[in-house]
């Protein structure tokens, strides 16, 4: 199973869009996860209509219509993964052991809100990974997107720089 990770897309905001590079990833694969800062309820159905089921939960700035639908955090089922999804994880010291303690059965926590691309992998196992912003960079260099490989329950997740 192949699942395109997104996050703080921020949209609309005058001209500015998803990246025909991130687009096309989110359209080839089988699960789409937005971790939140979708913004309003017509872009969650712009991505909807590429095709792959899209999961997500909201963010700090989503209206509140999106916030009305949709939840706070969640945990999905990836092809046998657990993946526990929220929009903001808090401050990086005792980032894993706090997610590990809000999301005991989960294999990987992914989040947003930071903007900020991270995979860190905790003793237990426990992967977290945020897959940064493919709209808004802030003091990133690029913008990114995050994509993950399910085999037989396993994850491997990696970083995409997009165009």
């Amino acid at each position: 199973m192949n699942v395109a990770i997104i996050s703080d897309t921020h949209l609309p905001r005058g001209r500015r869009g998803l990246p025909d590079s991130c687009v096309e990833r989110l359209r080839t694969a089988d699960l789409v996860l937005h971790t939140g800062d979708v913004a309003t309820a017509d872009i969650l159905a712009g991505l909807e209509a590429l095709g792959p089921p899209v999961l997500a939960v909201h963010g700090n700035v989503d209206d509140a219509e999106l916030r009305g639908r949709l939840p706070a955090e969640r945990i999905v089922d990836a092809g046998g993964a657990s993946i526990a999804m929220v929009h903001d994880a808090g401050r990086a010291a005792g980032r894993l052991d706090r997610l590990r303690a809000r999301f005991p059965g989960a294999d990987a926590v992914v989040f947003g809100h930071s903007h900020i691309p991270l995979h860190e992998i905790a003793p237990d196992g426990l992967q977290i990974f945020n897959p940064g912003s493919p709209t808004d960079r802030r003091r990133q260099p690029r913008h990114t997107m995050g994509l993950a490989r399910v085999e037989h329950g396993r994850l491997t997740f990696a970083l995409q720089t997009l165009d």
